[in-house]
Protein backbone atom coordinates (compact mmCIF):
# COMPACT_ATOMS: atom_id res chain seq x y z
CA UNK A 1 0.00 0.00 0.00
CA UNK A 2 2.93 2.34 0.60
CA UNK A 3 3.91 1.95 -3.04
CA UNK A 4 0.34 2.74 -4.12
CA UNK A 5 0.40 6.12 -2.37
CA UNK A 6 3.69 7.01 -4.06
CA UNK A 7 1.95 7.19 -7.43
CA UNK A 8 0.52 10.50 -8.76
CA UNK A 9 -3.04 9.33 -8.06
CA UNK A 10 -2.02 8.20 -4.57
CA UNK A 11 -0.40 11.57 -3.82
CA UNK A 12 -3.50 13.43 -5.03
CA UNK A 13 -5.75 11.16 -2.96
CA UNK A 14 -3.58 11.74 0.12
CA UNK A 15 -3.85 15.48 -0.50
CA UNK A 16 -7.64 15.30 -0.77
CA UNK A 17 -7.83 13.24 2.43
CA UNK A 18 -5.61 15.78 4.20
CA UNK A 19 -7.82 18.66 3.05
CA UNK A 20 -10.99 16.81 4.09
CA UNK A 21 -9.81 15.83 7.58
CA UNK A 22 -7.40 18.63 8.47
CA UNK A 23 -9.50 21.37 6.84
CA UNK A 24 -12.15 21.48 9.61
CA UNK A 25 -9.35 22.03 12.14
CA UNK A 26 -8.11 25.11 10.28
CA UNK A 27 -9.45 28.59 11.12
CA UNK A 28 -12.16 28.46 8.47
CA UNK A 29 -15.57 30.05 8.80
CA UNK A 30 -18.42 28.05 10.31
CA UNK A 31 -20.04 26.15 7.38
CA UNK A 32 -23.48 26.59 8.97
CA UNK A 33 -23.19 30.29 9.91
CA UNK A 34 -25.52 32.39 7.75
CA UNK A 35 -25.12 36.03 6.80
CA UNK A 36 -28.12 36.79 4.60
CA UNK A 37 -27.05 40.40 4.16
CA UNK A 38 -23.88 39.18 2.41
CA UNK A 39 -25.56 36.50 0.24
CA UNK A 40 -23.76 35.81 -3.03
CA UNK A 41 -20.74 37.66 -1.67
CA UNK A 42 -17.64 37.44 -3.83
CA UNK A 43 -14.21 36.16 -2.80
CA UNK A 44 -12.59 37.99 0.10
CA UNK A 45 -9.97 37.43 2.76
CA UNK A 46 -12.61 35.99 5.12
CA UNK A 47 -14.32 33.97 2.36
CA UNK A 48 -11.75 32.92 -0.29
CA UNK A 49 -14.35 31.24 -2.55
CA UNK A 50 -17.21 33.59 -1.76
CA UNK A 51 -20.57 32.99 -0.07
CA UNK A 52 -23.68 31.08 -1.08
CA UNK A 53 -27.35 32.08 -1.26
CA UNK A 54 -27.56 32.21 2.55
CA UNK A 55 -24.24 33.97 3.06
CA UNK A 56 -22.45 30.78 4.20
CA UNK A 57 -18.76 30.33 3.45
CA UNK A 58 -18.39 28.23 0.29
CA UNK A 59 -14.85 26.99 0.97
CA UNK A 60 -15.73 25.74 4.44
CA UNK A 61 -18.85 23.98 3.13
CA UNK A 62 -16.85 22.27 0.35
CA UNK A 63 -14.25 21.00 2.84
CA UNK A 64 -16.91 19.64 5.19
CA UNK A 65 -18.85 18.15 2.25
CA UNK A 66 -15.72 16.32 1.07
CA UNK A 67 -15.17 15.02 4.58
CA UNK A 68 -18.79 13.83 4.80
CA UNK A 69 -18.59 12.07 1.42
CA UNK A 70 -15.35 10.28 2.33
CA UNK A 71 -16.56 9.24 5.80
CA UNK A 72 -19.89 7.90 4.52
CA UNK A 73 -18.44 6.10 1.50
CA UNK A 74 -15.42 4.80 3.42
CA UNK A 75 -17.56 3.60 6.32
CA UNK A 76 -20.00 1.85 3.99
CA UNK A 77 -17.14 0.22 2.07
CA UNK A 78 -15.52 -1.05 5.29
CA UNK A 79 -18.76 -2.58 6.59
CA UNK A 80 -19.58 -4.21 3.27
CA UNK A 81 -15.98 -5.49 3.00
CA UNK A 82 -16.09 -7.14 6.43
CA UNK A 83 -19.45 -8.82 5.78
CA UNK A 84 -18.89 -9.67 2.12
CA UNK A 85 -15.36 -11.02 2.54
CA UNK A 86 -16.41 -13.12 5.54
CA UNK A 87 -19.32 -14.66 3.64
CA UNK A 88 -17.31 -15.17 0.45
CA UNK A 89 -14.30 -16.76 2.14
CA UNK A 90 -16.38 -19.15 4.23
CA UNK A 91 -18.55 -20.08 1.23
CA UNK A 92 -15.51 -20.69 -0.97
CA UNK A 93 -13.65 -22.74 1.61
CA UNK A 94 -16.46 -24.79 3.16
CA UNK A 95 -18.46 -25.30 -0.07
CA UNK A 96 -21.64 -27.39 -0.01
CA UNK A 97 -24.98 -26.04 1.20
CA UNK A 98 -23.51 -22.92 2.85
CA UNK A 99 -21.93 -21.90 -0.45
CA UNK A 100 -25.14 -22.38 -2.43
CA UNK A 101 -27.26 -20.52 0.13
CA UNK A 102 -24.82 -17.61 0.49
CA UNK A 103 -24.38 -17.07 -3.24
CA UNK A 104 -28.11 -17.26 -3.93
CA UNK A 105 -28.80 -14.61 -1.26
CA UNK A 106 -26.18 -12.41 -2.90
CA UNK A 107 -27.86 -12.97 -6.27
CA UNK A 108 -31.19 -11.79 -4.80
CA UNK A 109 -29.58 -8.57 -3.52
CA UNK A 110 -27.94 -8.01 -6.92
CA UNK A 111 -31.38 -8.15 -8.57
CA UNK A 112 -32.20 -4.75 -7.08
CA UNK A 113 -30.59 -1.69 -8.73
CA UNK A 114 -28.34 -0.03 -6.09
CA UNK A 115 -29.84 3.44 -6.48
CA UNK A 116 -33.44 2.22 -6.23
CA UNK A 117 -32.63 0.06 -3.20
CA UNK A 118 -30.93 3.00 -1.49
CA UNK A 119 -33.84 5.32 -2.34
CA UNK A 120 -36.35 2.82 -0.96
CA UNK A 121 -34.46 2.45 2.32
CA UNK A 122 -33.98 6.22 2.69
CA UNK A 123 -37.70 6.75 2.05
CA UNK A 124 -38.76 4.08 4.57
CA UNK A 125 -36.26 4.78 7.35
CA UNK A 126 -35.50 8.45 6.79
CA UNK A 127 -32.56 10.27 5.26
CA UNK A 128 -29.25 10.92 6.97
CA UNK A 129 -25.86 9.25 7.47
CA UNK A 130 -27.29 6.74 9.97
CA UNK A 131 -29.41 5.32 7.13
CA UNK A 132 -26.99 5.93 4.26
CA UNK A 133 -24.03 3.99 5.65
CA UNK A 134 -25.80 0.64 6.33
CA UNK A 135 -27.82 0.90 3.11
CA UNK A 136 -24.74 1.53 0.96
CA UNK A 137 -22.95 -1.25 2.82
CA UNK A 138 -25.78 -3.69 2.04
CA UNK A 139 -25.78 -2.68 -1.61
CA UNK A 140 -22.11 -3.57 -2.07
CA UNK A 141 -21.88 -6.72 0.08
CA UNK A 142 -22.54 -9.01 -2.94
CA UNK A 143 -19.63 -7.55 -4.91
CA UNK A 144 -17.19 -8.28 -2.07
CA UNK A 145 -18.70 -11.74 -1.60
CA UNK A 146 -18.24 -12.64 -5.26
CA UNK A 147 -14.65 -11.35 -5.41
CA UNK A 148 -13.70 -13.15 -2.19
CA UNK A 149 -15.45 -16.36 -3.25
CA UNK A 150 -13.77 -16.40 -6.67
CA UNK A 151 -10.36 -15.66 -5.14
CA UNK A 152 -10.71 -18.45 -2.55
CA UNK A 153 -11.78 -20.90 -5.25
CA UNK A 154 -8.59 -20.01 -7.13
CA UNK A 155 -6.17 -20.57 -4.23
CA UNK A 156 -7.87 -23.29 -2.14
CA UNK A 157 -6.42 -26.05 -4.32
CA UNK A 158 -2.87 -24.69 -4.32
CA UNK A 159 -0.06 -26.82 -2.91
CA UNK A 160 0.72 -24.47 -0.02
CA UNK A 161 -2.91 -24.66 1.18
CA UNK A 162 -2.88 -28.47 0.98
CA UNK A 163 0.44 -28.53 2.84
CA UNK A 164 -0.95 -26.37 5.63
CA UNK A 165 -4.01 -28.59 5.89
CA UNK A 166 -1.88 -31.77 6.03
CA UNK A 167 0.18 -30.24 8.85
CA UNK A 168 -2.99 -30.30 10.96
CA UNK A 169 -3.83 -26.58 10.86
CA UNK A 170 -7.41 -25.68 11.74
CA UNK A 171 -9.79 -24.23 9.18
CA UNK A 172 -9.64 -20.85 10.94
CA UNK A 173 -5.85 -20.76 10.76
CA UNK A 174 -5.86 -21.81 7.11
CA UNK A 175 -8.33 -19.07 6.23
CA UNK A 176 -6.71 -16.22 8.16
CA UNK A 177 -3.02 -17.16 7.88
CA UNK A 178 -2.82 -18.83 4.48
CA UNK A 179 -5.73 -17.90 2.22
CA UNK A 180 -6.53 -14.29 3.14
CA UNK A 181 -2.95 -12.95 2.72
CA UNK A 182 -2.93 -14.39 -0.81
CA UNK A 183 -6.22 -12.82 -1.95
CA UNK A 184 -5.78 -9.38 -0.40
CA UNK A 185 -4.88 -7.78 -3.76
CA UNK A 186 -8.26 -8.18 -5.47
CA UNK A 187 -9.99 -7.19 -2.23
CA UNK A 188 -8.08 -3.90 -2.04
CA UNK A 189 -9.02 -3.15 -5.65
CA UNK A 190 -12.66 -3.96 -4.95
CA UNK A 191 -12.59 -1.76 -1.84
CA UNK A 192 -11.36 1.26 -3.80
CA UNK A 193 -14.00 0.63 -6.48
CA UNK A 194 -16.77 0.44 -3.87
CA UNK A 195 -15.62 3.73 -2.32
CA UNK A 196 -15.94 5.39 -5.74
CA UNK A 197 -19.44 4.00 -6.30
CA UNK A 198 -20.48 4.95 -2.76
CA UNK A 199 -19.36 8.54 -3.32
CA UNK A 200 -21.47 8.71 -6.48
CA UNK A 201 -24.51 7.10 -4.83
CA UNK A 202 -24.25 9.32 -1.74
CA UNK A 203 -24.06 12.43 -3.92
CA UNK A 204 -27.03 11.29 -6.00
CA UNK A 205 -29.17 10.59 -2.94
CA UNK A 206 -28.21 13.92 -1.36
CA UNK A 207 -29.08 15.64 -4.64
CA UNK A 208 -32.55 14.08 -4.41
CA UNK A 209 -32.91 15.10 -0.76
CA UNK A 210 -32.55 11.51 0.53
CA UNK A 211 -28.97 11.70 1.73
CA UNK A 212 -27.25 14.10 4.11
CA UNK A 213 -29.83 16.39 5.66
CA UNK A 214 -29.55 20.20 5.55
CA UNK A 215 -28.05 22.37 6.86
CA UNK A 216 -25.11 19.92 6.94
CA UNK A 217 -23.11 20.32 3.70
CA UNK A 218 -23.02 17.63 1.02
CA UNK A 219 -21.70 17.87 -2.52
CA UNK A 220 -24.89 16.45 -4.02
CA UNK A 221 -27.13 18.73 -1.97
CA UNK A 222 -24.99 21.78 -2.81
CA UNK A 223 -25.34 20.94 -6.50
CA UNK A 224 -29.09 20.54 -6.15
CA UNK A 225 -29.68 23.81 -4.30
CA UNK A 226 -27.37 25.81 -6.61
CA UNK A 227 -29.40 24.98 -9.71
CA UNK A 228 -31.98 27.67 -8.95
CA UNK A 229 -29.32 30.38 -8.68
CA UNK A 230 -27.13 29.24 -11.58
CA UNK A 231 -28.00 32.28 -13.71
CA UNK A 232 -26.98 34.67 -10.92
CA UNK A 233 -23.99 32.80 -9.45
CA UNK A 234 -22.79 29.92 -11.67
CA UNK A 235 -19.76 29.41 -9.39
CA UNK A 236 -22.02 28.05 -6.64
CA UNK A 237 -22.91 25.16 -8.96
CA UNK A 238 -19.52 24.74 -10.62
CA UNK A 239 -17.53 24.54 -7.36
CA UNK A 240 -19.23 21.41 -5.92
CA UNK A 241 -19.45 19.84 -9.39
CA UNK A 242 -15.71 20.28 -9.92
CA UNK A 243 -14.99 18.98 -6.41
CA UNK A 244 -17.07 15.85 -7.05
CA UNK A 245 -15.50 15.29 -10.48
CA UNK A 246 -11.96 15.62 -9.12
CA UNK A 247 -12.71 13.28 -6.19
CA UNK A 248 -14.20 10.59 -8.45
CA UNK A 249 -11.43 10.88 -11.08
CA UNK A 250 -8.68 10.64 -8.45
CA UNK A 251 -10.35 7.64 -6.80
CA UNK A 252 -10.77 5.95 -10.20
CA UNK A 253 -7.13 6.57 -11.07
CA UNK A 254 -6.07 5.16 -7.69
CA UNK A 255 -8.31 2.12 -8.26
CA UNK A 256 -6.68 1.52 -11.66
CA UNK A 257 -3.22 1.85 -10.11
CA UNK A 258 -4.11 -0.70 -7.42
CA UNK A 259 -5.37 -3.09 -10.08
CA UNK A 260 -2.08 -2.83 -11.97
CA UNK A 261 -0.08 -3.10 -8.76
CA UNK A 262 -1.77 -6.33 -7.69
CA UNK A 263 -2.00 -7.82 -11.18
CA UNK A 264 -0.39 -11.31 -11.03
CA UNK A 265 0.89 -10.92 -14.60
CA UNK A 266 2.95 -7.95 -13.45
CA UNK A 267 5.10 -10.12 -11.20
CA UNK A 268 5.36 -12.95 -13.68
CA UNK A 269 6.45 -10.53 -16.40
CA UNK A 270 3.65 -11.61 -18.77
Amino acid sequence: MKQAFQSPSGILLALILAIAFIGPLLPLADPLAMDVAARFGGPSAAHPLGQDEYGRDLLSRLVHALRSAILISGGAAMISAVIGVSVGVVAGYVRGFSEALSMRVMDVILCFPPLLLAMLAATLYGAGPSTLVPVLALVFVPSFTRVAHASVMTVRGQDYVDATRLMGASATRIIFRTILPNIVGPLFVQFSFVVVMSVILESGLSFLGLGVLPPQPSLGMMIGTARSTFAQEPWLLLAPCLSLIVLVLVLNAFCDHLRQLFDPRRESGA
